[in-house]
Parts: structure tokens; C-alpha cells; sequence
């Protein structure tokens, strides 16, 4: 397998199990903050949206593993802090865009779509899924090497 492809597996894998370890941070956190839902509540509210939010999910993160890969190897950074570091320095860059989430977004206030921007349980919630996003990017795509 292609280190591309290794990488868009690893993406999508990591980004599977973010979606696992919402149920353990959102009673850790109190709050109902699920980017599954998000995703998922974006394109339905019907019975559909847990298995369309994992798809989309995952092809994200996907996505996010080969770009991943053509900054390590464009680079030589080390893998490991590497995709952590990206995955967080996503985070921090993209957060201010809940305020679009927050006005605009056909399932807000319903379950797993709260108020985003003026959350600290949100954010904090954010911090912890993409360092886990990051790590297991990271441990996955560094395989073999």
C-alpha cells in the first residue's frame, strides 16, 4: 500500500474512532457537543444521520491523512508530532467558523448541535478529539517506518 493510501486509511480510522470517544467526553464534559451530529444533521434530521455523519466523518479525515502525508514527506518531519500538530493547529484555525455553525446551520439547538463559539465544554471537547485524531493519525500512517 502507498504511503498516500496508508495515510487516507490511518485519516479515516482515527476520524472513526473520534466519532467512538464522543459518548465518554460528552458525559465527561456535560455537554452534548457531536460533530457525527453535526455532520450528519447537515444533510439530515431524519433517522439517517448517525451512519451520514460517520461517512462524512471519515472521508474528512481521510482527506486530512493525505494532506498529512504530503506535508511529511515534503518536509521530513517527524510523523508522530507532526499529525498532532496539524490536527490541533485545524482546530485552533478553524473554531471561529462555529459562528457560522451557530447562525446558520439547519440543526442548531437540537441534540449534539449546541451553541459552538461561546462554549468552553465545545472547545475543550474540540481540543481532546482532534489530539486523538492527531495520535492515532499519527501511530497509524507511521507504521512501517
Amino acid at each position: 500500500m502507498s504511503s498516500r493510501a496508508r495515510a487516507g486509511v490511518a485519516g479515516a480510522t482515527a476520524a472513526v474512532i473520534w466519532g467512538l470517544v464522543e459518548p465518554l467526553d460528552k458525559r465527561l464534559l456535560r455537554s452534548d457537543y457531536s460533530d457525527i451530529a453535526l455532520l450528519g444533521k447537515t444533510v439530515t434530521r431524519g433517522p439517517g444521520w448517525r451512519p451520514i455523519g460517520f461517512a462524512i466523518h471519515a472521508a474528512n479525515g481521510a482527506a486530512f491523512g493525505v494532506a498529512y502525508e504530503e506535508i511529511r514527506r515534503r518536509t521530513g518531519w517527524p510523523a508522530r508530532p507532526l499529525a498532532l500538530g496539524m490536527a490541533l493547529a485545524e482546530h485552533v484555525a478553524l473554531y471561529p467558523l462555529c459562528a457560522l455553525i451557530d447562525r446558520f446551520h439547519p440543526a442548531r439547538g437540537q441534540d449534539g448541535v449546541p451553541r459552538l463559539l461561546t462554549n468552553p465544554r465545545a472547545f475543550a471537547q474540540a481540543t481532546w478529539r482532534h489530539a486523538v485524531f492527531g495520535v492515532v493519525l499519527g501511530a497509524l500512517a507511521a507504521r512501517d517506518r
